[in-house]
């Protein structure tokens, strides 16, 4: 078991014994962090919420864009402009109504989708695999694959761009924490599989320094009859993750960490119960995480510190600024809280910056920077 030694932790003026817990009466506690939750960290206790600002100019603020207003639906997740991106990730939202008439290889990076909305089976290299909403998708690289939608198909699509995806550590929680490796299923030579075989004309679409090149087959190049290995694509259920939690002790959001990346790593809220111990804080805690830049996509359920965010949103919150509930939820958590979460969203958390893109700028939310203001009144 891996060890350290007793950490030496400075205390100035008034302060809480534990973090998150039992705050002095009448303050607001920030989290100053670094390494994304995971290197030291001190906590701020504040008179007035670190939020509370009443304007904000410039470009570095909070951005929410609306998903769900975007003309995203192709036959290719290729042709779809990227959202958010850096060197070691692209975040694209895609539908696809149809099944796919040639298939497509990411040579640039592996490709993890969640699907938002939908059904449908994924056929690629090692077989055939039925996915519904709820549904991630880890598609490595180099993989070709098509997908024949049973109904309209909304996607997330994270792409590494200079790893591959891995799983996390559990440390003393063990490997069967959070979700059982069990659980994980992979693509089958099947009945399916094996009936989509064919000596027809097929086109696989390959994506290299984000430019596309085609190459024709007199064939389908989905023609396996059986393999073997750990290289794979695999799928995992968000209703298949048991949350880490405490009662005691609103954990970060580290502990919800599902999929690790080259420079990123990619977490799953999902609903659990409320923490119940009176001086534990019952939303997310406020924080300045300035080593990471943090995207949440919200898929479903109500998300209990947030205002007027729906599924199909995404928010980001570059790394520079301090942020965390809104007022309404910080005072119904206070004052009514809730017994347990009912949301499901997807958290990407990147160790370097991450650029905005036009087709992501046309369908934000100006105002979304505006909505803690009542924090301040």
């Amino acid at each position: 078991m891996s060890r350290q030694w007793f950490p030496h932790v400075i205390r100035e003026g008034q302060h809480s014994r534990q973090a998150h817990c039992d705050l002095p009466e009448g303050t607001y506690e920030r989290e100053m962090g670094r390494e994304g939750f995971f290197g030291p960290a001190s906590h701020i206790h504040h008179k007035h919420p670190p939020t509370g600002w009443i304007d904000w100019k410039g470009p570095l603020r909070p951005y929410a864009f609306d998903l769900t207003q975007l003309d995203s639906l192709s036959e290719s997740p290729f042709t779809q402009q990227a959202l958010l991106s850096n060197n070691d990730v692209t975040l694209k939202f895609w539908r696809c109504a149809s099944a796919m008439t040639h298939l497509v290889r990411n040579s640039d990076g592996d490709d993890l989708l969640f699907i938002h909305n939908g059904s449908g089976s994924l056929y690629c290299d090692y077989g055939q695999l039925d996915f519904r909403d709820g549904d991630y998708l880890v598609i490595p690289r180099g993989t070709a694959w098509r997908m024949e939608p049973t109904e309209p198909v909304e996607c997330l699509i994270i792409e590494d761009r200079d790893g591959a995806y891995q799983l996390p550590d559990r440390g003393m929680l063990g490997p069967n924490a959070v979700f059982d490796p069990a659980i994980l299923e992979h693509p089958h030579i099947n009945d399916a599989f094996l009936a989509q075989h064919s000596e027809d004309e097929w086109e696989v679409h390959i994506k290299r320094h984000d430019e596309v090149s085609i190459v024709t087959f007199p064939f389908n190049p989905l023609d396996a009859v059986g393999w073997h290995g750990n290289n794979t694509v695999l799928r995992l259920n968000w209703r298949d993750i048991r949350p880490v939690m405490s009662h005691r002790y609103h954990l970060p959001p580290s502990a919800h960490t599902t999929f690790v990346g080259g420079g990123f790593v990619v977490c799953t809220f999902c609903p659990r119960p409320i923490e119940t111990d009176p001086g534990a804080l019952k939303v997310p805690f406020y924080h300045n995480n300035d080593d990471y830049d943090e995207v949440l996509f919200y898929h479903r359920g109500n998300f209990f510190s947030r205002d007027n965010i729906e599924a199909g949103m995404i928010t980001y919150h570059p790394c520079g600024f301090a942020h965390g509930p809104h007022p309404k939820a910080l005072k119904k958590s206070q004052t009514d809280p809730a017994k347990e979460t009912d949301e499901v969203a997807v958290m990407i958390d990147t160790r370097r910056a991450l650029s905005i893109k036009d087709i992501a700028q046309s369908v934000e939310n100006p105002d979304y920077v505006n909505s803690w203001r009542s924090q301040g009144a």
